[in-house]
């Protein structure tokens, strides 16, 4: 998750994920949303598939770029726990009720 969040710092490739939210894209269509080279486009679009942020496809002589949904509901479900709105993980909630049980062993001998 670490790549995710490294790749969703820049702005640019926030950008890139909005313009792939709406439909798939050639690089040379994202391009033409930026006023920068095809190739500062490709860096950024190697970053965010190097994330797995997003996937290519190839269609005849062209590579469509779409948005990678999995990694995406991954992050904002991180986001949303860390926040207090979204729901733990099964692990999560194991990992957090032994806490939790270890806590009230240690309250329990510290109060005999």
């Amino acid at each position: 998750m670490n790549e995710s969040f490294k790749a969703l710092a820049d702005p640019t490739r926030r950008q890139i994920i909005r313009l792939l939210r709406e439909k798939d894209r050639t690089a040379g269509e994202i391009a033409d949303f930026f006023n920068m080279s095809k190739p500062s486009i490709s860096h950024h679009l190697n970053a965010l598939k190097h994330a797995d942020l997003v996937q290519d496809e190839r269609k005849g002589q062209f590579i469509m770029y779409s948005l990678n949904t999995t990694v995406l509901e991954e992050v904002l479900g991180w986001l949303l726990e860390l926040t207090g709105t979204g729901k733990q993980t099964e692990t999560e909630s194991k990992s957090l009720d032994g806490k939790q049980q270890h806590q009230d062993i240690d309250s329990k001998k510290e109060a005999d």
